[in-house]
């Protein structure tokens, strides 16, 4: 029998786990075709959720878990989870219940079919303001645009298989994108829909102002297409400048010129502001370079249970 381990971050979610957990549990506990096992990773809670994942790890005997010293996001928790999984699959999911644990057997299914990755997109995002939604996807058009990669509504939550698993953990960046870059490998995959479930227990760390930078981060990660594009800011402007130039002159010959510099002062807030705004993005890139060449650890754990059982050798 083969292997399959759950890898769940969790941050500040205390008071939700005795919850959500069961339900993870009982989905899983009807699969008799593969020995399964829950890795939840602490992302550096600030409340007693590692006190909490203490008791239900004693509680529950397929129940692993890392802790890591500080929050260092959720790219880094899910590659920690990755990094010491041994299983023959993993499958990333939300300890919120907003990736159904129904789908889990159909993952399987197709995983046991030879699929090496199996994503879980929304065909409905539930109960979010109609701000988020344009936000969301204004973010996967310029995603598919800039990235040429299409992710419109995948989502954390995929089945990969060990081979999987192995390259992407291999990857040497520092700044990851979990979802573009499975997507990027090509491995073959299929997709199952989901509706997003409301929230029951505990609220969402994910504020807009993160998942703006988060977005931001992803764009930049995966494109360089901005960069080029102040070339033709450059380009525009000069053509610019050269009719409003062109203009002026023409007053000048012609004797109509009014008195005052309001076409300069244009101009040059207008270059200014492009100057700006050019160095301001090439100032990203250049601290994403920095961030890589730095090459510190991308997480650090502070407390671990982990015993994972393993297939019988014949």
């Amino acid at each position: 029998m083969k292997t399959v381990t759950l890898i769940i971050p969790v941050f500040n979610e205390a008071t939700a786990l005795e919850q959500h957990l069961p339900v993870i549990f009982n989905t899983l506990a009807p699969l008799t075709t593969v020995i399964w096992q829950v890795l939840l990773i602490d992302d550096g809670s600030t409340d007693n959720t590692l006190e909490k994942l203490k008791i239900l790890s004693s509680q529950y005997d397929n129940l692993q878990f890392l802790s890591l010293n500080r929050n260092f996001g959720k790219e880094a928790a899910i590659l920690a989870g990755l990094m010491h999984s041994p299983s023959d699959a993993v499958i990333v999911m939300d300890s919120d219940l907003q990736h159904p644990p129904a789908l889990i057997p159909q993952m399987l299914a197709l995983w046991q079919q030879g699929i090496q990755v199996v994503e879980a997109y929304k065909v409905s995002r539930g109960k979010e303001s109609w701000g988020s939604k344009l936000l969301v996807q204004g973010f996967y058009r310029m995603f598919r645009l800039l990235a040429e990669i299409d992710i419109t509504n995948h989502s954390d939550f995929k089945l990969l298989d060990k081979q999987v698993v192995e390259v992407y953990c291999q990857l040497p960046e520092k700044k990851r994108f979990f979802r573009g870059m499975i997507h990027w490998l090509g491995f073959s995959s299929a997709q199952l829909p989901f509706s997003v479930p409301a929230r029951e227990y505990g609220t969402t760390a994910w504020s807009k102002l993160k998942l703006l930078r988060f977005s931001f981060h992803a764009l930049t990660s995966f494109s360089s297409l901005p960069l080029q594009l102040i070339t033709l800011f450059g380009i525009f402007c000069f053509f610019l400048s050269f009719i409003i130039g062109g203009i002026a002159l023409y007053h000048k010959v012609a004797g109509v010129a009014v008195s005052g510099f309001t076409t300069v002062i244009l101009l040059i807030l207008l270059i200014g502001s492009l100057l700006m705004f050019a160095l301001g993005l090439i100032g990203v890139y250049i601290a994403q370079i920095y961030d890589e060449i730095k090459s510190r650890p991308i997480y650090l754990i502070n407390w671990q249970k982990s015993h994972f059982s393993q297939p019988d050798q014949e």
